[in-house]
């Protein structure tokens, strides 16, 4: 009868563990081929959804430029909004000064003076400009184009880095003859003082003019 009792409980705990594995254990090699679940690191975050990619970095300022190539001719296309003219992003995406970060400010752009120990001088600029025209297929007179830095030196932009740089041609309104006229200008200024006063973030500033600098200022809240 002893007996009996051994062979009936372990033919019990052998159906019991068969029903286990068949109710969902996975073998080895199952779960050599399951899927991964993978989390994120800690103290990583992912890019939020919709947000601006980061603008590369330049060079930034040296103590002695040279004449950068520029785009094959006829390679970039200017695009508009609200009538305003806007570099092929491709072309010219904008380029950041490594030197200016949020731990910088006080010593770069919020220095008074800063941005003409950075500029490039125009026997630097003046043959890239001629350069630049050809890359953006224009036709008409330089003296009215603005060679442009997308991001403006005073928000931290590079130097002489050419995807930086572009020949802005002129606004809505403008004589010919008259010489460049850019009310971009006006909108990096207003930029500058935001920054510096601590209303908006650096990074915030840099992508808003780079990207849509006719409504960079509405975007952020500054208008």
């Amino acid at each position: 009868m002893h007996h009996h009792r051994l062979a009936v409980a372990a033919a019990v705990l052998a159906v019991a563990a068969a029903s286990t594995s068949c109710s969902g254990a996975k073998s080895p090699s199952d779960a050599k081929h399951s899927p991964a679940q993978s989390s994120p690191a800690a103290g990583t975050k992912s890019p939020a959804a919709g947000a601006p990619a980061a603008l590369p970095e330049g060079p930034g300022p040296q103590s002695k430029y040279t004449v950068q190539a520029q785009p094959p001719a006829g390679s970039c296309h200017v695009r508009t909004a609200g009538g305003q003219p806007l570099p092929d992003a491709k072309c010219t995406p904008g380029a950041l000064n490594p030197k200016v970060t949020p731990a910088t400010l006080k010593e770069t752009i919020c220095k008074s003076g800063y941005t003409s120990t950075i500029r490039p001088p125009a026997s630097i600029t003046g043959p890239e400009k001629t350069a630049n025209a050809k890359s953006y297929g224009l036709t008409g007179s330089p003296h009215d184009a603005e060679y442009d830095h997308l991001v403006s030196l005073e928000l931290g932009g590079d130097p002489n880095d050419p995807r930086n740089l572009w020949v802005e041609p002129p606004s809505p309104g403008h004589k010919p003859g008259a010489g460049p006229n850019n009310p971009k200008d006006q909108v990096e200024s207003k930029l500058h003082t935001a920054i510096c006063s601590g209303k908006t973030s650096l990074a915030a500033a840099q992508n808003a003019i780079a990207t849509d600098w006719p409504n960079a200022l509405a975007k952020l809240g500054l208008s």
